[in-house]
């Protein structure tokens, strides 16, 4: 792959907003090629999407509930693990979906508005899945960063120190 098309991808990675006339001069390139390159990206799918970081705490109504999920299947003859990703996948809860090393398979990302809804998710959807062997859910009770994204870093205190 061009550098250039690196570098557009780095600096699309970071900002999804970014214009395509400050893209052309970040990279050094002219507004056509800069688009001609982000549309090949898209058209290759190495660009899947553009999203926003929220922080959702401080939307008090709409704040919900997110969580990990470990899962230990048994991988089926000539298609190892995809066959059941796929099919987990498909559940509108689920958010992220990831083959990991270690003691179990999968990590499942779910958000839900409450513990109650999830817990319903593992034991009436993923759980009855046959090739599913044993979950363990982890709940996520604050987030400090996410995609590079510092969140809550709090105002500076401007207090004078004194000291006795």
């Amino acid at each position: 792959m061009k550098q250039i098309a690196i570098e557009v991808l780095q600096i699309i990675e970071s900002n999804g907003r970014v214009t395509v006339p400050t893209l052309a001069k970040m990279v050094d390139a002219t507004e056509e090629e800069v688009k001609q390159i982000v549309k090949q990206l898209e058209d290759n799918k190495v660009i899947l999407s553009y999203s926003a970081v929220i922080d959702w705490s401080k939307m008090n109504e709409q704040e919900g509930v997110t969580a990990m999920i470990d899962v230990k299947v048994t991988p089926q003859r000539g298609v190892g693990f995809d066959e059941v990703a796929e099919r987990i996948h498909r559940f509108p809860e689920v958010k992220a979906l990831y083959l990991m090393s270690g003691a179990y398979d999968l990590q499942v990302v779910i958000e839900g508005k409450t513990m109650s809804e999830i817990a319903r998710f593992v034991s009436e959807k993923l759980s009855t899945i046959d090739t599913v062997i044993s979950t363990t859910t982890h709940f996520q009770l604050k987030k400090y960063k996410h995609d590079g994204v510092v969140f809550d870093q709090g105002e500076e205190d401007h207090r004078i120190v004194v000291t006795p």
